[in-house]
């Protein structure tokens, strides 16, 4: 046999991906993980229980469970103002495959995808994946959108990926923005994939306004949802699109082929939380509240980063001035005992910058700050001959 070769989707992914590969070692303090520290809400994990003891152990539906479909069809609806069929859901292994599977399932070899930039490093693995090209435009000086470079950028464009709040910047978009995002979709005729898996983490009384909201992207906009960040369930893997039928079965069958049928108790779950709804997350996102003001005031504190505090989602994405690249930045603190995601994994426009997570308990925040001052401080002493 010949030397082994990857295929070039591999090797598309592999030299164009920037997203790390590893998990912090012991008396690291992470810093890094966009995961939440709480456990799951107890009535959903009583919900998964229940389901394994009532036999849901059985492959189902590739579409996902129908009584979770119905429920979520009928969230969707409720935010749309207009009906969405539960054959207008698809139920996913988590946000991840759902991006992916959709990215895939509409995108062809060659395909612009235009993604704001910074912005969270799946969207571009996914059109390396599938052969299409990312094209970042980058944001403004306070990460919103530069919707004249946007606007140019979507003419002969596929799709525009929108990450609404913003991972890593922490970006709550405007209702302004978004019906410019919405006109220049239907001028441009381009697919809108709008993630909102951070739709219930958002701060200081801010309106949140779901693209679903604009009957006018009915037609192109592929919604993308999980239960991951709102209700700590990251290692449960469900997530769901709504999208156009003809959409849904696409991604269907580029799902069924990946994943196959999603896990038949975990949906159970998910059905629990969708039910009960995000009042079960409000106490995390009461504490997300106050870990960001105290990772704020100490990031304020290290001289030579600048925090301009988030409008949602448990990210602080800061700026430095040392003249030194954000991988080999974080490699530093790495050696300095603090994870952290470099800042250049989001795009271009993410160069000298760092992002650090407070999904975490303040005393982490505390001491991983302080670790990330020494190292700073340590870096900013001239070198002596």
């Amino acid at each position: 046999m010949e030397k082994f070769k990857p295929s070039f989707a591999t090797t598309r992914v592999e030299q164009g991906s920037q997203r790390p590969t590893y998990r912090p070692g012991p008396g690291v303090i992470s810093l890094m993980l966009g995961e939440p520290d709480f456990d799951t809400p107890e009535a959903i994990t009583d919900a998964a229980v229940e389901a394994l003891r009532s036999g849901y152990t059985h492959y189902i539906d590739f579409s996902g469970d129908p009584e979770l479909r119905e429920t979520l069809a009928a969230g969707v609806s409720s935010i749309a103002g207009e009906r969405y069929g539960a054959d207008q859901i698809f139920v996913t292994h988590g946000g991840t495959a759902a991006i992916t599977s959709t990215i895939v399932a509409v995108a062809n070899p060659g395909d612009r995808i235009v993604i704001p930039d910074p912005n969270y490093s799946l969207y571009a693995d996914a059109a390396y994946l599938a052969g299409a090209v990312p094209v970042f435009v980058p944001t403004r000086e306070d990460y919103h959108l530069d919707l004249e470079a946007l606007d140019r950028a979507l003419a002969g464009a596929r799709m525009l990926v929108i990450c609404h709040p913003c991972n890593p910047t922490g970006a709550v978009f405007r209702r302004d923005e978004l019906e410019a995002i919405a006109a220049m979709a239907q001028r441009h005729d381009v697919l809108v994939l709008s993630d909102e898996a951070y739709c219930e983490i958002v701060y200081d009384e801010r309106e949140f306004v779901s693209l679903l909201t604009f009957p006018e992207l009915r037609d192109r906009l592929i919604f993308c949802q999980t239960f991951s960040k709102t209700f700590a369930m990251t290692g449960w893997r469900c997530g769901y699109i709504a999208a156009p039928r003809e959409i849904v079965r696409a991604v269907g069958f580029i799902s069924r082929t990946y994943n196959g049928a999603p896990n038949a108790a975990v949906q159970r779950a998910a059905l629990a939380a969708a039910r009960i709804g995000p009042k079960l997350a409000e106490p995390m996102r009461r504490e997300y509240a106050k870990r960001r003001e105290l990772m704020v005031q100490h990031a304020r504190g290290i001289e030579g980063l600048e925090a301009r505090a988030p409008e949602g989602t448990f990210y602080l994405f800061a700026r430095y001035d040392l003249d030194i690249p954000a991988r080999d930045m974080a490699g530093r603190l790495l050696e300095g005992g603090v994870a952290v995601r470099a800042g250049s994994e989001y795009g271009p426009s993410g160069e000298h910058h760092v992002r650090f997570s407070f999904a975490t308990s303040s005393e982490n925040i505390v001491e991983g700050l302080a670790r990330v001052r020494g190292v700073f401080e340590r870096l900013a002493r001239p070198v002596r001959a």
